[in-house]
């Protein structure tokens, strides 16, 4: 019986937890390779935590960069309507950003070998890896993003 409630009482805590900042569990996940550790703010914008992740092939990690705009693709508007395009990092990797142009603004006049800063969450995949949510949660359940383009803030 013990065990069962000190169980019940652990899920209850990490739930909470994550409800007030889903990244928060980063710090707990003992499994995490160090070179993903985040800093004192919750993030980082150091391009080895997106190689980190790719090379463990791991999802649903908050991250931070800049990189060259190589290819820009139609929008997809099946479902949430997303401006989508291809960067490639310092590191040689390529990143597709999916940004959600229901939630924030389209980068304007978006052009091919344009710097793209970017704060999101990245999901794994074979090419390198898709980053999304860079942007606000109207609900405030998950941490905002953003994307940097000629001086201006997309969020």
């Amino acid at each position: 019986m013990k065990k069962w409630i000190f169980t019940a009482l652990l899920v209850a805590g990490l739930y909470t937890a994550y409800q007030q900042n889903p990244y928060s569990l980063d710090k707990l996940n003992p499994a995490l390779p160090a070179e993903l550790a985040l800093d004192n703010n919750g993030a980082t914008t150091d391009s080895s935590r997106i190689a980190a992740a790719y090379s463990h092939q791991l999802s649903d990690i908050q991250v931070g960069g800049s990189g060259r705009v190589i290819k820009i693709l139609a929008d997809d508007t099946k479902g949430s309507r997303h401006q989508k395009f291809i960067l490639k990092l310092a590191s040689g990797q390529t990143l597709l950003v999916a940004h959600n142009i229901d939630l924030a603004p389209r980068l304007a006049d978006l052009q091919m070998g344009e710097n793209v800063a970017f704060y999101g969450e990245y999901d794994w995949n074979k090419l390198g890896g898709v980053l999304h949510w860079t942007h606000h949660d109207p609900a405030g359940r998950h941490i905002g993003g953003w994307l940097e383009y000629r001086g201006r803030r997309y969020q």
